[in-house]
């Protein structure tokens, strides 16, 4: 505000008003009478003048500072100027400066792309330069050096230098190259012959006797078998000829090692079963052709070591025995040593000639073809070379052995052993003896089936006479029991039985259910031509099936519960029942087919009670007279056919429970009398009382052959 102004504004009065319409001193101008606001106004008056002489005189006595103030200013506005004109200059130097890295980074980056050039041309060259050039120890060490280990890093220097001479195209090209390719030939040449001299030498060393071919191979040839590799690349003519020599030395070694093992333990090898050792053959003594020599085979090697003085009164050659014990521990077994088994005086029977024998070959043949494998890389045909030596002397004594053999169950453990080795190979993951053993099963299958028809012929070509079937005269006692050859046959079917468990086989299953029929039809044919009526021949028959399961259940799980046991178990239950009818028949036919006609199984079943009772009372009286002498004589019957005594008894039980159920029928409380009427009432009261036939029949079932 102006004080000096004339006009004063009065604009926005009102709401100063307004706005301080509460102060205290706005409240007394605005409510005060008009003498006082006079006097207020000449005092506010008053006061803003002497106010404003105080700011004179107060301006004026500063003025001197104030002019102190104006010069400082100027001087700080000189100094600003100046450091403006210092700043300039600094932006200018630092656009400078910037232009100036910027040419750094620019000739940074070029020198930096011309290092990475220089290093890539350094490196392919001086990767160039190493490979071409041929240093003079190197010269040195190739041509003087004896072959050895430290050879071996010669070697490979001086092929990587020639692999590089002759697959590297710029190479192939350079000028430098015709100064040291014929140093490099030289050298190549004198390596070679070298390294011929130095392999012909130690395969040599594996002709010497008693020299332990493993060892050699594994700690002395393995070492150096980079050399082949060498050899192989850089000098195939004399390759050639070194493989060729390792083939014919191993070759030889092998096949004389082999064949002489084999020869010698098949000098040890005796004949368990000739061609006489049939099912329908003569019977055989305990020293005679069918003694067998599997008894006692003790663990490990010695399971394998059978001696024939042990076996004298041992088990019949169609028996399995203890001779699956070859099967044991096939992985882990060794062979047999040859000296520790003619010290013994031990013979051996096929299947444990043929174990050891394929044994051997397969721990040879694993080790070889390992060896091979790795020292001779992928030369996969060179292993086929120098084991077929080998292969051929155990093929020729394993033609020779199964040719001759008529032992059935020595055959069907050879063909196990070498089924269980074909997966002792799989396992080791060598397939080096795939197509042997192969051969080996065409050997040994077909010869299996010549002898099992041969038993089977034996079994057609016997006669249907009973002293026949007994290998001699039969007596009137003997001519219902057991057959030799019912046994022989049961043995027989066990053992092959038992031993194809492991593996399926159609054909042999085929094969065994064709023997099988062929023993029932000649055993059918034997009974048919016995005297004595059905009863003679129901219990031949029965005797001899009951042969066969006892033979059958002793074996195995798998063959004790198999179909060939089924069908024979079957066979016994029907033809046990007709026995127990047709003895029955022989003492009480009356009776037996008066029940079976009156009780509802014949076609007059609703005849009258009077006439039942009328026809029933004299086989009544009958039966009372005579039932105790009857059931005596059904006990001597029945245990004279079944030598057997388990047998007879159970046969007899069977009867007189039969006897039993048809006496209860006719007789009992819901029988044929109780339906009869009053006369069939009487009729009872004369049978005999079912506790007094309970203790008859319990008497007569506890009897044995003494009594």
């Amino acid at each position: 505000l102006d004080i000096t102004s004339s006009e004063v504004p009065l604009d926005g009065l009102e709401e100063e008003l307004s706005r301080f319409a509460d102060h205290e001193v706005v409240q007394q101008i605005l409510h005060g009478d008009a003498s006082e606001l006079k006097d207020t106004v000449r005092y506010v008056d008053a006061t803003l003048r002497e106010a404003e002489m105080a700011s004179i005189q107060d301006y004026v006595a500063q003025s001197e500072n104030l002019l102190a103030l104006h010069e400082h200013i100027k001087g700080c506005d000189g100094i600003l100027e100046h450091m403006e004109s210092l700043l300039v200059g600094f932006q200018t130097d630092l656009g400078n400066i910037s232009s100036e890295i910027k040419s750094l980074q620019e000739q940074s980056s070029t020198l930096s792309i011309r290092l990475k050039n220089r290093k890539a041309a350094e490196e392919e060259l001086g990767a160039f330069v190493e490979n071409l050039t041929v240093p003079p120890q190197l010269i040195t060490n190739i041509l003087e050096s004896e072959v050895n280990e430290e050879y071996m890093g010669y070697i490979l220097e001086l092929q990587n230098k020639l692999e590089f001479t002759t697959m590297d195209e710029k190479a192939k090209t350079a000028a430098a190259l015709k100064d040291v390719e014929p140093e490099l030939e030289r050298m190549r040449v004198k390596a070679v012959a070298k390294v011929r001299e130095f392999l012909l030498q130690r395969f040599y060393a594996l002709r010497k006797p008693k020299t332990n071919i493993q060892i050699h191979q594994q700690h002395v040839l393995m070492k150096f078998k980079h050399l082949t590799a060498f050899l192989k690349l850089h000098g195939p003519e004399v390759f050639v000829e070194v493989r060729a020599a390792y083939v014919e030395t191993m070759g030889r070694v092998l096949r004389q090692a082999i064949g002489s093992y084999v020869s010698a333990l098949g000098r040890l090898q005796t004949e368990v079963a000739t061609r006489n050792d049939l099912l329908a053959g003569p019977e055989m003594g305990a020293a005679g052709p069918g003694s067998s020599l599997f008894g006692a085979l003790a663990s490990g090697r010695g399971r394998e070591e059978t001696s024939a003085r042990a076996r004298a009164g041992g088990a019949s050659v169609f028996a399995l025995g203890n001779r699956a014990n070859v099967l044991k521990d096939l992985d882990t077994n060794p062979p047999l040593i040859v000296h520790q088994v003619e010290a013994k005086g031990i013979r051996l029977p096929p299947e444990h000639v043929f174990r050891s024998t394929h044994k051997l070959l397969m721990d040879t043949a694993t080790s070889e073809y390992l060896f091979c494998a790795d020292f001779w890389s992928t030369d996969q045909a060179i292993f086929r070379e120098l084991f077929a030596g080998a292969i051929a002397a155990v093929e020729e004594q394993l033609q020779s052995s199964v040719t001759g053999c008529n032992d059935c169950v020595g055959l069907m453990l050879m063909i196990r052993v070498a089924h269980e080795h074909q997966l002792v190979m799989t396992r080791r993951r060598v397939p080096s003896l795939d197509t042997y053993f192969d051969k080996v099963n065409l050997l040994l299958w077909p010869r299996f089936k010549q002898v099992l028809d041969a038993h089977m012929q034996s079994l057609t070509a016997l006669g249907n006479e009973r002293s026949v079937g007994l290998g001699g005269a039969a007596t009137s006692a003997s001519e219902q029991q057991a057959l030799p050859m019912a046994k022989r046959y049961a043995e027989l079917t066990a053992a092959v039985l038992a031993l194809k468990a492991d593996f399926a086989d159609a054909q042999l299953e085929h094969n065994m259910e064709r023997l099988r029929l062929a023993m029932v039809d000649k055993l059918g044919k034997l009974a048919a031509n016995l005297a004595g009526g059905p009863r003679a021949q129901g219990a031949f028959l029965i005797n001899n099936y009951n042969s066969i399961l006892t033979v059958l259940r002793e074996a195995a799980e798998g063959v004790a519960h198999g179909p060939t046991a089924s069908a024979f178990e079957e066979q016994l239950r029907l033809l046990t029942q007709r026995f127990v009818e047709e003895e029955l028949a022989s003492h009480f036919k009356a009776l037996i087919d008066f029940v079976q006609q009156r009780d509802g199984t014949g076609g007059d079943a609703d005849a009258g009670a009077e006439e039942v009772a009328a026809e029933a009372a004299p086989l009544l009286r009958e039966f009372g007279a005579r039932w105790k002498a009857s059931i005596e004589q059904i006990h001597k019957e029945v245990l004279a056919f079944f030598g057997n005594l388990a047998l007879g008894m159970d046969v007899l039980q069977r009867t007189l429970s039969q006897l039993l159920i048809y006496y209860t029928r006719l007789a009992g409380p819901e029988g044929i009398l109780a339906r009869a009427g009053p006369a069939g009432a009487e009729l009872r009261k004369e049978a005999i009382s079912q506790p007094s036939m309970l203790y008859e029949i319990k008497k007569h079932s506890s009897r044995n052959f003494g009594t």
